[in-house]
Protein backbone atom coordinates (compact mmCIF):
# COMPACT_ATOMS: atom_id res chain seq x y z
CA UNK A 1 0.00 0.00 0.00
CA UNK A 2 3.07 2.47 -0.46
CA UNK A 3 2.88 4.13 -3.95
CA UNK A 4 7.31 4.42 -4.50
CA UNK A 5 6.79 7.10 -6.86
CA UNK A 6 5.74 9.60 -4.37
CA UNK A 7 8.49 8.79 -1.59
CA UNK A 8 11.67 10.86 -1.83
CA UNK A 9 15.27 9.23 -3.05
CA UNK A 10 16.26 9.11 0.26
CA UNK A 11 12.94 7.22 1.45
CA UNK A 12 12.87 4.66 -1.09
CA UNK A 13 16.54 3.92 -0.39
CA UNK A 14 14.67 3.23 3.11
CA UNK A 15 11.83 1.11 1.44
CA UNK A 16 14.43 -1.22 -0.23
CA UNK A 17 16.84 -1.46 2.75
CA UNK A 18 13.62 -2.43 4.90
CA UNK A 19 11.75 -4.38 2.57
CA UNK A 20 13.60 -5.65 -0.47
CA UNK A 21 16.35 -8.08 -1.12
CA UNK A 22 18.68 -8.59 -4.51
CA UNK A 23 21.09 -11.61 -5.26
CA UNK A 24 23.14 -10.02 -8.43
CA UNK A 25 24.82 -12.22 -11.39
CA UNK A 26 27.90 -10.90 -10.09
CA UNK A 27 27.58 -11.62 -6.44
CA UNK A 28 29.07 -8.15 -5.15
CA UNK A 29 30.39 -9.67 -1.94
CA UNK A 30 32.42 -6.80 -0.72
CA UNK A 31 36.36 -8.65 -1.03
CA UNK A 32 37.81 -7.00 2.08
CA UNK A 33 34.97 -9.07 4.66
CA UNK A 34 34.42 -11.91 5.71
CA UNK A 35 31.07 -14.26 4.98
CA UNK A 36 29.80 -13.37 8.13
CA UNK A 37 30.46 -9.40 7.34
CA UNK A 38 29.41 -9.33 4.29
CA UNK A 39 25.68 -11.09 5.54
CA UNK A 40 25.51 -8.60 8.38
CA UNK A 41 25.96 -5.61 6.20
CA UNK A 42 22.67 -5.01 5.61
CA UNK A 43 21.71 -5.05 8.92
CA UNK A 44 24.51 -2.76 10.04
CA UNK A 45 23.18 -0.01 7.23
CA UNK A 46 19.96 -0.04 9.22
CA UNK A 47 21.83 1.05 12.50
CA UNK A 48 19.85 -1.49 14.38
CA UNK A 49 22.58 -4.50 14.29
CA UNK A 50 22.05 -6.47 17.74
CA UNK A 51 22.76 -9.91 18.72
CA UNK A 52 19.64 -11.78 18.15
CA UNK A 53 21.09 -10.59 14.48
CA UNK A 54 24.47 -12.35 14.87
CA UNK A 55 22.05 -16.01 15.54
CA UNK A 56 19.90 -15.37 12.29
CA UNK A 57 22.80 -14.64 10.15
CA UNK A 58 24.16 -18.11 11.56
CA UNK A 59 20.84 -19.96 10.73
CA UNK A 60 20.65 -18.45 7.56
CA UNK A 61 24.44 -19.15 6.72
CA UNK A 62 23.60 -23.01 7.68
CA UNK A 63 20.49 -22.64 5.52
CA UNK A 64 22.76 -21.94 2.58
CA UNK A 65 24.90 -24.64 3.92
CA UNK A 66 27.83 -22.16 4.74
CA UNK A 67 28.63 -22.68 8.46
CA UNK A 68 32.06 -23.27 8.16
CA UNK A 69 33.36 -20.65 5.76
CA UNK A 70 32.23 -17.72 8.13
CA UNK A 71 35.55 -16.37 8.54
CA UNK A 72 36.80 -16.89 4.96
CA UNK A 73 36.91 -14.06 2.48
CA UNK A 74 35.37 -14.19 -0.75
CA UNK A 75 38.27 -14.97 -2.90
CA UNK A 76 38.67 -18.19 -0.84
CA UNK A 77 35.12 -19.68 -2.02
CA UNK A 78 33.72 -20.94 -5.66
CA UNK A 79 31.19 -19.19 -7.24
CA UNK A 80 28.28 -21.40 -5.85
CA UNK A 81 29.91 -20.63 -2.23
CA UNK A 82 29.66 -17.04 -3.56
CA UNK A 83 26.45 -17.27 -4.91
CA UNK A 84 25.09 -18.76 -1.38
CA UNK A 85 26.64 -15.90 0.61
CA UNK A 86 24.87 -13.45 -1.00
CA UNK A 87 21.55 -15.11 -1.07
CA UNK A 88 22.05 -15.30 2.82
CA UNK A 89 22.76 -11.71 2.76
CA UNK A 90 20.08 -10.54 0.23
CA UNK A 91 17.90 -12.42 3.38
CA UNK A 92 19.38 -10.80 6.04
CA UNK A 93 16.99 -7.91 6.80
CA UNK A 94 14.21 -10.32 6.13
CA UNK A 95 12.83 -8.79 3.04
CA UNK A 96 9.21 -9.06 1.72
CA UNK A 97 10.53 -9.64 -1.88
CA UNK A 98 13.99 -11.00 -3.23
CA UNK A 99 14.76 -9.88 -6.72
CA UNK A 100 17.73 -12.78 -8.35
CA UNK A 101 18.82 -11.21 -11.90
CA UNK A 102 20.63 -14.01 -13.62
CA UNK A 103 21.91 -16.15 -10.09
CA UNK A 104 22.89 -19.04 -11.66
CA UNK A 105 24.37 -17.12 -14.55
CA UNK A 106 28.13 -17.36 -13.78
CA UNK A 107 27.59 -21.25 -12.09
CA UNK A 108 28.09 -24.32 -13.49
CA UNK A 109 25.13 -26.74 -13.82
CA UNK A 110 25.65 -28.50 -10.38
CA UNK A 111 26.41 -25.15 -8.46
CA UNK A 112 23.28 -23.83 -10.27
CA UNK A 113 21.29 -26.21 -9.57
CA UNK A 114 22.11 -26.23 -5.29
CA UNK A 115 21.00 -22.39 -5.79
CA UNK A 116 17.79 -23.03 -7.04
CA UNK A 117 17.31 -25.51 -4.72
CA UNK A 118 17.96 -23.04 -2.00
CA UNK A 119 15.66 -20.44 -3.60
CA UNK A 120 13.09 -22.81 -3.89
CA UNK A 121 13.43 -23.19 0.09
CA UNK A 122 13.21 -20.11 0.65
CA UNK A 123 9.92 -19.32 -1.62
CA UNK A 124 8.10 -22.36 -0.21
CA UNK A 125 8.69 -20.54 3.61
CA UNK A 126 6.53 -17.74 1.99
CA UNK A 127 9.10 -15.41 0.37
CA UNK A 128 8.51 -13.74 -2.62
CA UNK A 129 11.06 -14.45 -5.37
CA UNK A 130 11.32 -12.66 -8.81
CA UNK A 131 14.15 -14.04 -10.88
CA UNK A 132 15.81 -13.17 -14.36
CA UNK A 133 16.99 -15.83 -16.27
CA UNK A 134 17.85 -16.50 -19.85
CA UNK A 135 18.28 -20.37 -18.76
CA UNK A 136 15.12 -22.53 -19.74
CA UNK A 137 16.50 -25.15 -16.52
CA UNK A 138 16.47 -22.80 -14.25
CA UNK A 139 12.98 -21.33 -15.00
CA UNK A 140 11.53 -24.25 -14.68
CA UNK A 141 11.69 -24.09 -10.94
CA UNK A 142 9.13 -21.16 -11.23
CA UNK A 143 5.56 -21.12 -10.50
CA UNK A 144 4.40 -18.44 -13.33
CA UNK A 145 6.93 -17.78 -15.94
CA UNK A 146 6.35 -14.00 -17.52
CA UNK A 147 8.89 -14.24 -20.89
CA UNK A 148 9.50 -10.41 -22.63
CA UNK A 149 10.71 -9.93 -26.06
CA UNK A 150 12.18 -6.46 -26.85
CA UNK A 151 10.43 -5.20 -23.58
CA UNK A 152 7.14 -6.31 -24.14
CA UNK A 153 5.38 -9.66 -22.46
CA UNK A 154 5.22 -12.46 -24.93
CA UNK A 155 3.77 -15.08 -22.44
CA UNK A 156 2.42 -15.45 -19.04
CA UNK A 157 1.70 -18.77 -17.57
CA UNK A 158 1.58 -20.84 -14.44
CA UNK A 159 4.06 -23.70 -14.25
CA UNK A 160 2.35 -27.04 -14.18
CA UNK A 161 4.94 -29.10 -15.01
CA UNK A 162 7.43 -29.46 -11.67
CA UNK A 163 10.57 -31.15 -11.22
CA UNK A 164 10.59 -34.34 -10.46
CA UNK A 165 12.71 -34.00 -7.57
CA UNK A 166 10.06 -32.88 -5.29
CA UNK A 167 11.03 -29.29 -5.01
CA UNK A 168 8.38 -27.30 -6.12
CA UNK A 169 4.57 -27.76 -5.37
Amino acid sequence: DTDLTSLSEHKRTLFRRQHIGFVFQLFNLIPTLTVLENVLLPLELTGKLKKAHHDHVSKLLSAVRLSDRIDSFPDKLSGGEQQRVAIARAFSNEPKILFADEPTGNLDSKSGEQIMQILVKLNQDEKTIILVTHEQYTAEYAQRIIKLKDGEIVEDSSVQKRRTAGLLK
